[in-house]
């Protein structure tokens, strides 16, 4: 009987060693001398909309502002130089310069319209959408903007749409998914949603389909000729030259959406997936890394995390292409407006 006792005494302390030594590490990890998982852990916490309870669960003020100050994107402040966008892609090569220029100008056979590119990194995997005119790119709202959305293949198929992405941010509260910043649409501002901290500013294209990112408020952003536009950040590239960026960036690791144009007037949709075994998800010094690999001369990220959303018609079928996941759930989340490739017919663009 004393030996069956004892035996329950040796088990219950190696359970409380283990306890203490899972303790002790964790404790190590959140708060020991090595930052890596204290960076990732606030600054992807701190950008989502709803979710920054996360980061003061752990963490007080002082380390949060620290962190933040050691991981961030100093922007570049210059306005978009929209002169510089020719409108003179080159697609008589028969040897390109690196992967990365056949990918782009080298056309899939019988499409003259988009081509998806599969991308990955280190951790990430994802799609680009390579738009050959881009007076084809149209915002389109949902039925339901500025209430609930819609979700994103849902809106695609009731306008027809080749290709489509997510634009304006998403605001969810008491449930309805609800438009942030400022919106333009054919040269007026349609709407303005709930403001949002995320650097970075008015996010869409001129009369003449150049892709123009502005500081400037949207009444001077259309004086300067904007069509149409979305508001969120933060900057990528501008005229050609990266963000600067200390530590990650500043905002984490998650999915992301993005929207670039290159000087020859090509635009590039990417869709980076994240939050899976498969895919963690990209940093903004990552992101901006891959359109300048793509030679974009401005870009910009968009909403990620759950909703970012890319679809397109691929071999004739159409279908998201990547895959939308949030926090705690996996799929579509309803969107309030979109970036769409629409048939050649249609003029349809709200």
């Amino acid at each position: 009987m004393k030996k069956d006792k004892n035996k329950k005494t040796g088990k219950f302390s190696v359970f409380l060693i283990v306890i203490d030594v899972i303790a002790v590490v964790c404790f190590f990890v959140v708060y020991g001398p090595f930052s890596f998982f204290r960076d990732w852990f606030i600054t992807t916490a701190m950008t989502t909309m709803t979710h920054k309870y996360f980061a003061y669960t752990l963490y007080s003020e002082d380390m949060i502002k620290e962190t933040l100050d050691n991981n961030k994107i100093i922007e570049s402040e210059d306005p978009t130089d929209t002169s510089k966008i020719n409108f003179n892609p080159d697609f008589s090569k028969d040897a390109y310069e690196s992967i990365y220029e056949e990918q782009v100008l080298k056309k899939d056979e019988g499409n003259d319209v988009y081509k998806v590119v599969d991308i990955s990194g280190d951790n990430w995997n994802g799609k680009m959408v390579v738009i050959y005119d881009p007076s084809r790119l149209k915002l389109v709202f949902s039925k339901q903007y500025g209430k609930r959305g819609e979700y994103l293949s849902k809106m695609a198929k009731n306008n027809n749409a080749l290709v489509a992405m997510n634009a304006s941010g998403v605001y969810h509260p008491n449930g309805q998914n609800r438009v942030t910043g400022t919106t333009i649409l054919d040269g007026k501002i349609y709407a303005t949603g709930k403001k949002i901290n995320k650097g970075g500013g008015l996010i869409g294209f001129t009369k003449d389909n150049v892709l123009m990112l502005t500081k400037k408020t949207a009444k001077e952003a259309i004086k300067d000729g904007m069509d149409r536009a979305v508001e969120f950040g933060p900057f990528l590239v501008v005229n050609g030259k990266s963000a600067e960026f200390k530590g990650n960036g500043g905002w984490g690791i998650a999915n992301r959406s993005a929207i670039g144009q290159r000087q020859d007037g090509i635009v590039l949709l990417l869709a980076i997936d994240g939050r899976t075994s498969k895919s963690v998800g990209i940093t903004m010094p990552q992101l901006a890394d891959v359109f300048q690999k793509y030679k974009a001369y401005n870009a910009a990220n968009l909403d990620g995390g759950g909703s970012s959303a890319l679809y397109a018609i691929v071999n004739g079928k159409g279908g998201l292409i990547n895959n939308p996941v949030g926090y705690g759930y996996s799929g579509e989340r309803y969107l309030p407006n979109a970036w769409m490739v629409l048939p050649e017919e249609s003029n349809n663009s709200n």
